[in-house]
Formats: C-alpha cells, structure tokens, sequence
C-alpha cells in the first residue's frame, strides 16, 4: 500500500472519529502509530520504533520522548505527542528541545495525531529550531505534502538532503505565509511601496484608501488570469478532456476544477439578486473565498475542497462561518436559500 493511499484512510479516521480522540493515548494509537506506520516503519520493532524513549538530559533523569524511530539502525525521528484537540505551540516541545540537543536526531516532530510539525536544526546545528519547517494537517492533505513525506520514508530517509531542504522549505513557508496576508489584506508597508512606485508622490489617506483597493482587486484579477491561462493549457494538451493541472514546487495556490465549478454555482444563485460580475472568486491556501465585490470583508461563501477525503461548502451568517458536508460542486445547489440570505444581509441590492 503506497503513502498516499494510506494517509488518505488516516485523513478519513481524523474526519469520522475526531471528537472521540481526545486523549493523549487515543491519539497515539488511531493516528500517531498508524502515521508511522504509513512511513513505512514497524511499530511493533523496537529495533524500528521506540515509545517512550528514555535519555538523561543534565539533572534531569529518566524523561520520556513519546516516540523515537530508527532508519537502519540510525536514530532519525522523535515524536512527542499531545490530545487531538490541543493547540500546538512551541511551548509543548520543552522534551524535543532537550532530546534534540544530546541525541543523533536531526528532525523532531511535535503532533496532536491531526497535525505533525516537524522541526530540525536549520539555524544552529544541534539545538532544535523555534520554528517547524515543514507542517502537516491531515484535514488538509495536500499532493504537495505527499510529495515531501516521501523523504521520510523507510529506507529513503536521508538526513543531509532533508536537512538542506528544509531551510529552503522554511522559508519558503514564511514567506507564503507573508504573502497571503497581504492578498488577503493589504498591509500599510505593501500598499505605500507599490502606490510609490505607480504613482510617486505624497503617501496621503486617500492615495492610501486608493490603492488599497486597487490593489486587492489587481491582485484577485492577477490569480484569475494565471489559474485561467493553466486551465486553457489543460485543455488544449488534452482535447476534450480536461487534464489534471501540475502542481508547481512549493507552496504556490492551486485552483481546482471542482473550485471553479462551485464557485461558478454560486455565482449563478447570486444572479437573482446581484450582477453576477460583483461576485468574485479568491483562492488561499486552505480554502476558496467566493466574495462581493472582491471585498474580504464582504464573504458570500468558501470553498473547502482541498481535503483528499472531504469537501465542505461554507455559509456566513454575521461573521460566523458555518461548514456544511458536501460530495460534489452540485451539492451546492441545497444551500441557495442561505446564499441568497446572506447576499440580503451584505445589502447587495444596494
């Protein structure tokens, strides 16, 4: 059985058992073992996997680290486990920390069974970074997150190429992190330096207020046009078939067909009401914005259909999101009223 396939039944455990994965040894045993195990390690070796893991660190005798695996004989991963329904912070690897300092690991994993950050020693050798390199949420699983856990896979695990990765894949993490901050809300710093260079001068409200907008909207056309311009090439490769779109390297956006699809749905419910041209589509990281007016403010629906187990349409009343479970795009259809009703409560009309 290949990764994907076995990360996708442990995305489906996360989906239909959840609430019930509440302590720290549940969550160890329905998601945390089953994830090493997907890597291809023998849980039931201790010459493979060891829980509860024991190295003296200074004046502190007999701590446990959760679990620490082994790659032909060479310590490469600890784990240290939290209850499914805790919050990861920095603040739960005191253990890792210390562990990281005085073994031979170079990559060290923080996770609640639902979602696995894993750390190494990118900015100084030997003492664990503050900062994950790399994040995986199995209620978001991604071809991209595949792709990167094949690098630690039994007998492919290779601790120098995953090291000098993971710099870059920080970084680069940050950085994508940065960016969709400022799509989805343009700092005062973003909107001054490109106001300056479009339009020198004084930096006043209004250029401000401007270029704020201008801003959102070019950057939301700019998405469109390039998500339009891969569809076509799609399309033209492979006749009338649509074919599946390549992913690029990292952590770029990607809008799907099934995207596409819902959000024209809703754009043809929002028809009775609105001009359908003041309903706009933005893509983030883990979910589709179907927005009026291209205001972040002014949310209509969201897509969440990155999951490879599920998809769920999200509907707005006030500032709360409630996400309803749904097969297909089509499905979308059932919840007209409350699309129509939030349209009347953002004064589309108007």
């Amino acid at each position: 059985m290949d990764l994907e396939v076995r990360l996708t039944e442990l995305a489906k455990t996360v989906r239909d058992h959840k609430e019930v994965l509440l302590t720290e040894e549940a969550a160890k045993n329905a998601l945390v073992m089953p994830f090493i195990q997907a890597l291809g390690y023998n849980v039931f070796s201790p010459t493979e996997v060891t829980p509860e893991f024991t190295c003296d660190v200074g004046t502190k005798k007999g701590e446990k680290v959760d679990y620490a695996v082994f790659d032909r004989g060479r310590l490469a991963m600890l784990l240290e486990c939290k209850p499914s329904n805790s919050v990861l912070s920095i603040n739960h690897a005191s253990q890792l920390y210390r562990y990281f300092s005085v073994t031979d690991a170079r990559v060290a994993i923080l996770t609640n069974g639902v979602v696995f950050k894993f750390f190494s020693d990118t900015e100084s050798p030997n003492r664990m970074d503050d900062r994950p390199f790399f994040t995986l949420d199995l209620e978001n699983l991604r071809k991209q997150d595949i792709r990167t856990l094949e690098k630690f896979v039994k007998g492919s695990f290779d601790i120098d190429q995953i090291v000098r990765e993971a710099g870059k894949l920080k970084l680069q993490t940050l950085v994508y992190g940065e960016l969709e901050k400022e799509f989805a809300e343009p700092s005062e710093d973003f909107v001054r330096l490109i106001a300056q260079r479009v339009n020198p001068g004084r930096f006043t409200a209004s250029v401000r207020e401007t270029f704020t907008s201008l801003i959102s909207s070019s950057l939301s056309a700019l998405i469109r046009d390039r998500v339009n311009e891969r569809l076509t090439s799609a399309l033209e490769k492979g006749g009338d078939e649509p074919q599946d779109i390549e992913e690029s390297s990292g952590e770029d956006i990607e809008t799907t067909p099934e995207e596409i699809e819902g959000f024209n749905i809703v754009r043809a419910i929002a028809a009775r009401k609105v001009d359908p041209t003041r309903v706009i589509m933005r893509d983030a990281k883990s979910y589709c914005a179907i927005l009026l007016d291209d205001n972040n403010r002014k949310s209509i629906a969201r897509l969440h259909f990155n999951s490879a187990t599920s998809r769920h349409f999200g509907t707005f009343e006030g500032k709360e999101e409630t996400r309803h479970s749904v097969g297909e795009p089509v499905d979308i259809y059932k919840f007209e009223k409350a699309i129509l009703k939030r349209l009347d409560e953002l004064g589309a009309a108007g």
